[in-house]
Order: C-alpha cells, then structure tokens, then sequence
C-alpha cells in the first residue's frame, strides 16, 4: 500500500472516530413562525461553532417537544419563559404531567407579542374587539388561548366578548386573518410572517395593551413572568407606527438532564460568542444579549450552561 492511501485511510478513520462526526443532537421546534426561526438559528451557530451536528425537530407545538426532551428522546428545546415554567411544575396546560427533567440552557431574548389587525379595518384599540371575530380552540397551540385571554383581559374584557372562530393553530390563525375569516391574531412583532400579512392586507397594526398597573396584575395572572412594556416604531418592521404596548416575555433554551455536560457547554459557548451570527440568522435576535444568557428564571439551569457561566462571570448566585 503506497503512503497516500495510508495517509487517506488513516484520516478517515480518525475523522470517523472523532466525537464531532459521530455526534447529532436534535432541538424541538415548530413547523413555522418565530420559534422555528430561534430555533434555525442555535441549530446553524451549534452546528458551526460547537463541533456538533443540531438539527431542528419540527413538531405541532411546545407541548408535543418538552416531554421528548424531558423523556430523553430529544436533547434541546426553545419556548417561553411561561410554557417552560408550567411543563416544569405540571401547571396550566401542563396541569399534572410535570416534566422535571427539563434544565434550562440560556434566556435568548424577550419576544414582544400582541394583538395584531388588518391597518385598513376600523379596529384601533383593544377595547375596539368587542364583538370582533377572534380565533379560539388553538388545539395544537393552546398558548395563544392564554394570550387571547391576556389581551382580552388588559380592557377587562374576556374571550366570551368575541365572536370565537375556531382555530387549530397559530399559523392556520395567521391565514384565517389574511382571509378576512377573523378580525385579529396573536403575533410576535418582527416574526417574519408579520411581512406576509402586511403584504396581504394593505399593512397591519399592532394594538397596543393598557399598561397600567390593574392591567399589569391581570396580566400577571394569566401569564406569568410577561409584562407589558412600549416597543417604539421601527421603519423596518411592520405593525407599529406609534409607541405601542406588547407584551414582553422571555424566550428559554432548554435541554433534558440526560444531555451531557460537555454538549452544553459547547452549545452555551456557540450562542455566547456568535450574536452577530444569530442576529444574520434572524431579526429576532437582535434582542439577545450574552450576559443576559444566566438570567435567573427560577428554575434549574444545566450543570454544563452553568460551568460556562462560572468561567465568564455571568452567574451571580
């Protein structure tokens, strides 16, 4: 055998051996909308700077991925600090299948959500949705119940003071708002399907929530952990002409106790130091800040993200 076919072999072999080929780690995601873009976003920065291979695990919805992670039969995740909060303990739409296993990895950035309408129809404030046509059911999405209801509440209202479309999920909610079939939808402001909307109503606007401080506990009871706070216009994204309150809720990384600590602290090294990169990904991220990636959340972070922040100084408790 010549010195070129053992040198040929021989690199195989130790490209073969080596813990990058052989690892694939798995995130949950959604099909579409803003999560599956965060969640595009770690699988490209982990694939590329943490000497791994992430690929994104579409599902129908947060509820169908936190029990694979929490199960062992998927590795990470992404949702907000809500839904994450209620698989953990086995409240609201996780009420009694609590998912201990679920360690949280980063807090990425604070999504900004409200209600959103065609710019062209008569609605201008929340208060205007009385009696307007608004999607229920979200079967496959059951968040975006508890964020009708929120919004609802913020004018002291409740989902009975509309006309209820059934809807299965947040997507077909976006469609049926395109198609005249309701009159509003839950949005998160930049998500990239708010342009395709925009684009097939003649605009959208943004309605913006009271942000007083009754509204804030009413809020604070439906979803905890979110708060309303004013986004200003912004002439690239679409929805918000003048200050308007959204909602603001942290947005998690998480992974399953099962994944190891080495894995994590690549992943949590990847997202530290590639913002620029996640920001090229998505818009969404423009928000993230990496000394804000140890934000204490009140549940457990992994040993792996932990030690990370150990070594940068971020963790502070």
């Amino acid at each position: 055998m010549n010195l070129s076919k053992i040198l040929t072999l021989t690199g195989v072999a130790a490209f073969l051996a080596s813990p990058v080929a052989a690892q694939t780690v798995g995130i949950g995601t959604t099909k579409t909308g803003a999560t599956s873009q965060v969640s595009a976003g770690i699988a490209s920065i982990a694939s590329k700077f943490g000497g791994m291979q992430m690929r994104p695990a579409p599902m129908a919805g947060t509820q169908k991925y936190i029990p694979a992670v929490n199960s062992g039969s998927l590795e990470f995740g992404v949702a907000n600090i809500m839904q994450t909060t209620w698989s953990v303990n086995g409240e609201v739409l996780s009420k009694g299948r609590p998912n201990p296993n679920i360690k949280l990895v980063a807090t990425l950035m604070q999504f900004r959500v409200g209600p959103l309408v065609a710019k062209p129809s008569k609605f201008m404030t929340v208060k205007d949705l009385k009696g307007a046509k608004g999607p229920s059911g979200f079967k496959a999405s059951p968040l975006f119940n508890e964020l009708v209801k929120a919004a609802m509440a913020s004018s002291s209202m409740t989902p009975a003071d509309m006309k209820a479309v059934p809807i299965s999920a947040l997507v077909p909610s976006w469609k049926a708002l395109m198609a005249g079939k309701i009159d509003f939808a839950i949005g998160a402001y930049g998500s990239g399907f708010m342009k395709r909307i925009a684009q097939k109503t003649g605009g959208i606007r943004f309605l913006s929530l009271d942000n007083s401080a009754a509204a804030q506990a009413r809020i604070a009871k439906i979803i905890p952990g979110a708060e309303i706070k004013t986004v200003n216009p912004n002439p690239k994204i679409p929805g918000v002409e003048v200050p308007t309150n959204l909602f603001h809720f942290d947005y998690m990384a998480f992974a399953g106790k099962h994944v190891s600590d080495d894995v994590v602290y690549r992943v949590t090294k990847a997202l530290f130091e590639n913002k620029k990169a996640l920001v090229a990904a998505s818009g969404l991220w423009r928000g993230f800040t990496p000394k804000g990636m140890s934000k204490d959340q009140k549940l457990a972070y992994h040993p792996g993200a932990i030690k990370f922040y150990k070594e940068k100084g971020t963790w502070k408790r």
